[in-house]
């Protein structure tokens, strides 16, 4: 799924536009809820091959989200689901956007949209 896809499906079904927190990293984006005190149910990462041990010299688009602990171990045995890059790795999962179905990315973004809410 290309950036354009993911932030313009996530502004339609969740009503959340991507939100830039870091200037050190500019590309970084968090979406967050708008009505309960900013809580995060995702962010938009690209980083490099190497930090995520895959090969190659560019970069690798994550998408972390939330999950119920208990199905974080079987969403890691799905290809292109990892260990969340930078976040709880109990409560959080990262999709490689390129290796992950995009009605798994979308199930999943409302899976995390719902625990994080309230």
């Amino acid at each position: 799924m290309d950036r354009e896809t993911l932030f313009s499906g996530i502004e339609e079904r969740f009503s959340a536009e991507p939100q830039y927190l870091w200037a050190k990293f500019p590309e970084y984006a968090v979406f967050r809820h708008a009505d309960c005190r900013q809580k995060w149910f995702g962010t938009y990462m690209p980083v490099t091959a190497e930090k995520i041990s895959r090969k190659g010299d560019g970069n690798v688009v994550l998408l972390n989200v939330k999950c119920p602990p208990e199905m974080v171990g079987g969403l890691r045995q799905i290809e292109g689901v990892l260990p969340a890059y930078h976040m709880n790795k109990t409560h959080w999962v990262s999709l490689v956007l390129v290796e992950v179905d995009a009605d798994l990315v979308w199930e999943l973004l409302a899976q995390s949209f719902g625990l994080t809410k309230g």
